[in-house]
């Protein structure tokens, strides 16, 4: 089975990015179909170590060493060092595939990942407070944040017309109008 992740140097829960989920035990030597949430491409080539964390017993990131992943019609096929078997890999359906995020990575600094934000206090332009950012929906053209308050809940286009500002240090996302607030008030 997998060994918890206790080192002082391993990553935090904070620290790992998600880039898929497993769904279901392959065949009969422990391979786990997967499901990439991840839009790099070739992200799952190459990989040697994956965190993988059970939402049912405590999001936990536990460490594994990766055998192989193959590329298959709709996914992955990923084999793992924590298990050898069907039964085995069975334990792990719906685990998520966690890596470390990597700050040397160059990236545009109007994108961030959604871990980033999950969470963050939405502000309007007058600095009012309009709740927190609970989940991110992805949708072809643009994701969208789903913002809840104790009174509602409310849908933000994720673009640079909607969202001014996003101030991770603060935990702060500001938007640029109240239009689309008040049209959702009067639905």
């Amino acid at each position: 089975m997998l060994a918890p992740v206790l080192s002082p140097t391993s990553p935090t829960a904070d620290s790992l990015v998600t880039i898929g989920r497993i769904l279901k035990p392959f065949g009969v030597r422990g391979e786990v179909k997967v499901e990439s949430l991840s839009d790099v491409p070739g992200r799952f080539e190459g990989l040697q170590t994956v965190y993988l964390t059970l939402p049912h017993e405590g999001a936990t990131p536990r460490a594994t060493t990766v055998t192989h992943v193959r590329k298959v019609t709709a996914g992955y096929l990923m084999k793992c060092s924590s298990f050898s078997t069907p039964e085995e890999a069975t334990h792990f359906r719906g685990a998520w595939i966690q890596i470390p995020v990597s700050p040397e990575l160059p990236r545009d600094p109007d994108t961030f990942y959604h871990f980033e934000l999950i969470g963050l206090r939405v502000e309007d332009p007058d600095g009012q407070e309009m709740g927190t950012v609970e989940e991110i929906l992805e949708y072809p053209q643009h994701h969208v944040l789903v913002v809840r308050n104790q009174e509602a809940e409310f849908l933000i286009p994720a673009n640079r017309r909607t969202i001014e500002n996003v101030d991770l240090d603060n935990q702060c996302l500001h938007v640029a109008s109240k239009e689309w607030w008040d049209i959702s008030h009067a639905l």
